[in-house]
């Protein structure tokens, strides 16, 4: 069935931890009943974390409905992040490592900072790293002299590949795009315990095999290996990314599958559908092959998500 083409609207999917915070409930107009709010899933497809359409004909209905021939592999997911506490020191295996070890996609992934505290850190690869010696450090919870501190601020942009080693620091907000994958390897959590007193579960042998020691050079290539056009964040062989600021109307034209559209601030509207702060539309092209052009008016900022997957 030929489905319509308009700005479908997205209930996201929400996720509640031990670092979670509550601005993207205070802040960002998420309603939900959790203690905290550390994961709101802008786009997902995933049969344990489906969107539902809130809007127009399709109001009710699953996404995987509306991409029905993509529903097993959907490639791209989306989320707002509150970090209102620090991450565990993180890795993400590859598309091959993954699918042999998880039955599922690897996890290239980046980070626009939303928003951030005053002295806010992340943790952005290594320095100096030896594996045998990172083994080591990762039995007795040392590995931190290994983790390359980077200050960050309001409006910087990371991009994570795969095996890069990684984790979010306290009072930082961030919207992240990634492959449509939840496998994480920790290797280090600060010995915190899950709500039933259990030392949170770590993957050191896992995140052995897949950490990478990659260079800038060797960063840079990945992400912009599409194109490194001035407007993109993010131009990988998996998604793209822009960040597209309107102060009156925007032609925003939609290619291939679709473009998932998350406002980050303002108020407008997409196609007579209002959007504001914490607004999640999926744009969909034509099932034919044909481009589809949406207007954008207001004053709005997008990040605008696409997948080449």
């Amino acid at each position: 069935m030929e489905k319509l083409l308009y700005p479908l609207k997205l209930k996201a999917v929400h996720r509640s931890t031990i670092w979670g915070g509550r601005r993207l409930i205070d802040e960002y107009f998420k309603v939900c009943d959790l203690e905290n709010l550390a994961e709101s899933w802008e786009l997902s497809c995933r049969k344990d974390a489906m969107n539902v359409i809130e809007n127009g004909e399709y109001a009710g209905k699953e996404l995987s409905w509306y991409f029905d021939k993509l529903t097993k592999d959907f490639p791209l997911l989306v989320k707002l992040i509150d970090a209102n506490d620090r991450l565990s020191i993180q890795v993400h295996p590859d598309d091959a490592y993954a699918r042999v070890n998880e039955n599922q996609y690897g996890k290239t992934e980046m980070w626009y900072i939303v928003d951030a505290k005053p002295g806010a850190k992340l943790v952005f690869g290594l320095k100096g790293y030896d594996k045998d010696a990172f083994a080591e450090a990762a039995k007795t919870g040392d590995t931190e002299k290994f983790m390359n501190f980077v200050d960050v601020n309001k409006g910087d942009c990371f991009f994570i590949p795969a095996g890069c080693v990684h984790a979010i620091g306290e009072g930082i907000l961030i919207a992240e795009v990634q492959q449509s994958s939840d496998v994480t390897y920790r290797v280090f959590d600060y010995n915190r315990r899950d709500k039933q007193g259990n030392l949170r579960e770590l993957h050191v042998a896992k995140a052995l095999d897949v950490i990478k020691d990659y260079t800038v050079e060797e960063m840079e290539a990945i992400r912009f290996e599409k194109s490194n056009a001035p407007e993109k964040l993010v131009d990988c062989r998996y998604f793209s990314v822009e960040k597209r600021d309107v102060n009156g109307t925007l032609a925003l034209e939609v290619k291939d599958s679709f473009t998932h559209v998350l406002c980050l601030d303002g108020e407008g509207e997409i196609d007579g559908y209002n959007v504001k702060k914490g607004d999640s539309y999926l744009l969909p092209a034509d099932e034919n092959g044909a481009s589809k052009t949406y207007t954008v008016s207001g004053n709005v900022s997008l990040l605008c998500s696409k997948s080449y997957e």
